[in-house]
């Protein structure tokens, strides 16, 4: 078994940009903020899938069915780091999400024509969402505080 520290390397993807959809939007209970101040936020995009209730987090399974909104942040080393403790996938990967690179058409800040490129997605595994409620929404953050009341 591996030992439960930052001794275990961490090998970054090497995918400049992330897309968040979930408690790491702006705003979440886990703004990307909170583990790099300075991060860029570049723009907007629809990754393809469906969201699940997983609790206080979503999950996102990338099958194409929906368009879910999401967040595009320029990603160094570091954050992925930071990142992949939170999504629990290192130092010791629980089995709830993969690591994907998919390509996405972003909207950027403050206008321009959409661009394509490569993002890193945490993506909810089968597992995960087993018996899971599926979310009807496009937007979890929006979702989840209309559902807090």
């Amino acid at each position: 078994m591996m030992p439960l520290n930052d001794a275990t390397p961490h090998h970054p993807c090497g995918c400049p940009q992330v897309a968040v959809y979930g408690t790491l939007r702006r705003g979440g209970i886990n703004d990307i903020r909170r583990f790099q101040a300075d991060v860029r936020w570049l723009g907007h995009c629809r990754l393809p899938g469906q969201l699940y209730d997983l609790g206080a987090y979503p999950g996102l399974v990338l099958d194409g069915a929906h368009a879910v909104l999401a967040e595009v942040y320029a990603l160094t080393p570091a954050l992925e780091r930071d990142l992949d403790r939170l999504e629990e996938v290192w130092p010791v990967d629980i089995g709830e999400y993969a690591k994907r690179i998919i390509d996405v058409q972003m909207t950027p800040l403050g206008g321009g024509p959409p661009q394509t490129l490569p993002v890193l997605v945490y993506e909810a595994l089968p597992a995960g969402v087993r018996g899971r409620a599926r979310i009807a929404a496009d937007d979890w953050l929006g979702w989840w505080t209309q559902r807090q009341g």
